[in-house]
């Protein structure tokens, strides 16, 4: 059977500490091998320090550790010469064997399938922001100190997003309340809960947490200018298709606000019937009956009603993937090296609450 990863006989790969955490190197990669090259260089040299016209010359063993720390350096700075994670899957164990040792965890889940590029992708951007919600809301304080600084990280990364480009504010906005709710009780709980690094860490991340709440308060939606063809140039018959492609009735009343046509339209009881279908089972409408002063059903409350008790459906451009053959994890777009005879058989999507419980021990 051939190996998915690397022998377990071999001395291991090669790690440089950056700001994201520590992350592997390329073994025998050109820029590398120029850059070490470049800075073995230093362990030949003559150090010549004068002091009052006298000269000091130092051996090559005794610039061996001034190379070494130079080199160190030089990893840490220079990003273009690292090639990382050439591969955007991970291979998903929870005990060791003679092929594989140690198991996977939620920070090197986030590290090899780049969820820091995968924020810039529009089909992934919900799904990785809801990933993170469900970690804020029970899962932090299982993290470790990689995994934390990951998290933050990434985190960062979508509210400078959001800022510039203006995307889904309402999205994010719900992650960093369930965050600085979560944060809140860690704090005025700490000694009760096991919390990873110093507590004033975790203050600074709270700050940090609550000044993010205040920039997207202050966020200013850019109106856009265009001489061509607008939203409320469009047939109604157009208009009402778009709204019942909506899977989220926040969606719905947001694109309401737009128009007075629109909002009209958002008003219609058959278009929240639909969505109430979609998302729940007909016995849970039973259970939550809402009527409007004609005795009619108020969908539109039923369904910020229904929303309270049981979990909608979830609806994304792109997600994870899991092949059941080979324990992979990867993004569909990418692949993986499946030994199966029929892979697209052996692949099943995976919801962030998935992913969750896929890196529980």
């Amino acid at each position: 059977m051939p190996f998915l990863g690397q022998d377990w006989r071999s001395p291991g790969w090669r790690w440089v500490k950056t700001e994201d955490g520590w992350k592997r190197c390329e073994p025998f990669s050109p820029a590398l091998e120029d850059g070490n090259s470049q800075l073995n260089d230093i362990s030949h040299t003559v150090i010549i320090t004068g002091d009052d016209e006298d000269e000091e010359i130092y051996s090559t063993e005794d610039c061996e550790f001034a190379a070494k720390k130079r080199k160190k350096d030089h990893f840490r700075n220079n990003t273009d010469s690292q090639c990382f994670y050439r591969e955007k899957w991970i291979y998903v164990h929870k005990e060791s064997t003679r092929e594989r040792h140690g198991y996977c965890t939620l920070g090197e889940a986030f590290n090899r399938l780049d969820f820091s590029s995968a924020i810039q992708d529009i089909r992934r951007f919900n799904y990785v922001v809801k990933l993170l919600q469900l970690i804020a809301k029970s899962q932090l304080t299982s993290l470790s100190g990689a995994a934390q600084k990951n998290y933050f990280n990434i985190l960062d990364k979508i509210v400078r997003k959001v800022m510039e480009d203006q995307y889904n504010p309402r999205l994010i906005k719900d992650l960093l309340q369930d965050l600085s709710s979560t944060l809140c009780i860690l704090l005025r709980g700490v000694g009760k809960s096991v919390l990873v690094g110093n507590i004033n860490i975790w203050v600074c991340r709270l700050e940090t947490v609550l000044l993010w709440q205040q920039q997207l308060k202050n966020l200013q939606i850019n109106k856009q200018v265009s001489s061509g063809l607008t939203l409320s140039d469009l047939p109604l018959h157009m208009l009402n298709n778009i709204l019942y492609r909506f899977s989220d009735g926040w969606d719905i009343i947001t694109l309401g606000q737009v128009t007075p046509t629109l909002y009209m339209l958002s008003e219609d009881r058959q278009l929240w019937k639909k969505l109430c279908q979609y998302h729940f089972a007909e016995k849970q409408f039973c259970r939550h009956l809402i009527l409007s002063e004609k005795g009619h059903i108020d969908w539109k409350l039923m369904y910020f009603a229904l929303q309270k008790y049981y979990p909608i459906k979830e609806q994304y451009g792109d997600t994870l993937h899991f092949c059941r053959h080979c324990s992979i994890l990867f993004w569909k777009d990418t692949g993986h090296p499946c030994t199966a005879s029929d892979p697209n058989t052996c692949f099943m999507p995976v919801s962030p609450q998935h992913f969750i419980d896929l890196f529980k021990f």
